[in-house]
């Protein structure tokens, strides 16, 4: 999974710390002088980040900011240590609160408890069945066997042929067995998708 993301809002000395550390941090970070300039950008991923800042009054009365994702460090004296670690705990809640909700159609994917959902119906599914799910579903290409073999199990050159397919073919028969759902996994001449 990619590193996450930490917004730091007029707080200098703080970017200055973590750019000289950078290398041994397991987030990414992006500074903004002030609270306008970080609400004016609008193409930022604010599900799944957290936001640090010395004060968050103005950002509080931005709607789509999740008061969960806003870390409001005041001028008290902190460790670096501690820092770092106030750090990694939100983004692990963060990552968490994420992981629990994934919308995927009209089901609900839950990383966390590996539960697939759809209304009062839940599946439960294998660590490589959720690849396989999050792996066609992010974005609205066609995969094919190759592509999947590759980018799923690494392109094992050894790997039987028909392990994708057998896989494919398994995953549809849970879901259909579960909910109905014939049309979850679509196949078409250029390879599977979700649609």
């Amino acid at each position: 999974m990619t590193k996450q993301n930490i917004f730091i809002i007029n707080f200098n000395s703080l970017y200055e710390i973590l750019e000289e550390i950078k290398e041994n941090l397991s987030f990414n970070f992006i500074n903004f002088e002030n609270e306008e300039e970080f609400i004016n950008e609008n193409n930022l991923d604010l599900i799944n980040s957290l936001i640090i800042t010395k004060s968050s009054n103005n950002l509080l009365l931005n709607k789509k900011i999740n008061l969960k994702n806003i870390l409001s460090l005041n001028d008290n004296p902190l460790t670096l240590i501690k820092l770092i670690e106030s750090i990694n705990i939100q983004l692990i809640k963060l990552k968490f609160n994420y992981q629990s909700k994934i919308k995927i159609k009209e089901y609900e994917l839950n990383l966390n408890s590996k539960f697939f959902t759809n209304k009062n119906l839940t599946l439960k599914l294998t660590e490589k069945e959720i690849e396989i799910i999050l792996y066609l579903n992010k974005d609205n290409a066609y995969h094919d066997a190759l592509d999947l073999r590759k980018n799923i199990w690494g392109y094992a050159t050894d790997m039987e042929t028909h392990t994708v397919e057998t896989h494919i073919y398994r995953l549809r028969k849970k879901i259909n067995d579960k909910f109905k759902d014939k049309n979850f996994i679509l196949s078409h001449q250029n390879g599977y998708f979700i649609k």
